[in-house]
Parts: structure tokens; C-alpha cells; sequence
């Protein structure tokens, strides 16, 4: 099993580096499959959230309009709902590498989020590169017991890691078939 998470700070610009780490495994060529959080106000957080899938492109907007004098988070759960049941849909054994933006408070507290296509994953033995921050890092270590990697917030580092995993899956395919 390969999972590991990117551990990182809050106010750290986990979004942008997640999208950077997408695009420099797409240029290895490898199958992705996930979702990535852009933020088109150019800020991070709550305010306006658009999950991508890193296969079709699709977007899926995840943020609920509260009035502004709202000043908690805006994370429609519906909203993730729906594209977390639209990517365990598309996941397959096919995949390479499983993207996910981010092990957070859906995953934690309410059991939901991206937390089904994680599983699938698993079940799948597809490697899954997700992030992490406290204070849901102890929920994530509760959830993968011992078995993930933690990955500092770099990209050659995240980079290396993600080839690596998709190597050795590749390798242990290849032994089943010969």
C-alpha cells in the first residue's frame, strides 16, 4: 500500500503546490486520477473553492454563497459530495497515481469528503498522494495506521515520491504477468 500526504502548515499555499505537482507528473506521462482546489479569487481557504479533476479538466464548485456577513467556512458539503462520488466512479485500477487535494475536516469529523475515493484507492492498490495539516493530522494518522508516508511541502520531493510509488506498482504488475 503507497499513501502518502504532504504535511503542511495552515497558511501555507497547499492549492498552488498540489496543481504544480499534477503538472510535472503529467509531463512524466503518468495515468492521474483525483482533484485539485483552485481558488479563482487568488486567495486560500473557504471563500471560493472549485475542485478540478486532474483527468477530465472537469470543475466542480465546492463553495456555498453564506451573505457576507458570513464568517465561517463556506465548504458546500454537497458540492463535494458530489464530485467525491463522480471520482470513485472514474477510479479504476488503471490509474497510476490517486491526487487528492486535501485530508481535511469532511474526512475527519464527518467521515465524508474524499474520503470514499481514498478507500477505493486503497482497495485498488493505486497510490494516493493527498495533504495534510494539523489539526487533521491526527485523524489522517488514525486513518492510514502507520502505513503513510509523510512528505515535507517540496515539490522534487513530492515529485520523487509519486514516481517512485507509480515504479514499484509498475514493477509488481509486471512480475504478476511474467
Amino acid at each position: 500500500m503507497s499513501i502518502a500526504a504532504v504535511m503542511y502548515e495552515r497558511g501555507f499555499r497547499i492549492d498552488d503546490l498540489m496543481a504544480a505537482v499534477v503538472r510535472r507528473l503529467r509531463q512524466d506521462g503518468l495515468h492521474l486520477c483525483g482533484l485539485v482546489q483552485e481558488n479563482p479569487d487568488g486567495a486560500s481557504g473557504c471563500a471560493s473553492m472549485i475542485l478540478v479533476d486532474v483527468a477530465s479538466r472537469t470543475r466542480f464548485g465546492i463553495s456555498q454563497a453564506l451573505g457576507s456577513c458570513a464568517h465561517g467556512c463556506r465548504l458546500d458539503p454537497h458540492g463535494l459530495v458530489d464530485a467525491g462520488a463522480r471520482l470513485e466512479q472514474a477510479l479504476d485500477a488503471n490509474a497510476d497515481l490517486l491526487v487528492l487535494n486535501k485530508f481535511g475536516k469532511a474526512e475527519t469529523e464527518e467521515g465524508r469528503g474524499l474520503r470514499g475515493a481514498l478507500v477505493r484507492a486503497v482497495e485498488l492498490e493505486v497510490p494516493v498522494l493527498t495533504a495534510v495539516r494539523p489539526p487533521y493530522d491526527i485523524a489522517w494518522a488514525d486513518f492510514h495506521g502507520g502505513c503513510a508516508a509523510a512528505l515535507p511541502p517540496e515539490i522534487d520531493a513530492i515529485v520523487d515520491w509519486c514516481v517512485a510509488a507509480t515504479a514499484a506498482r509498475r514493477a509488481e504488475a509486471a512480475e504478476v504477468v511474467s
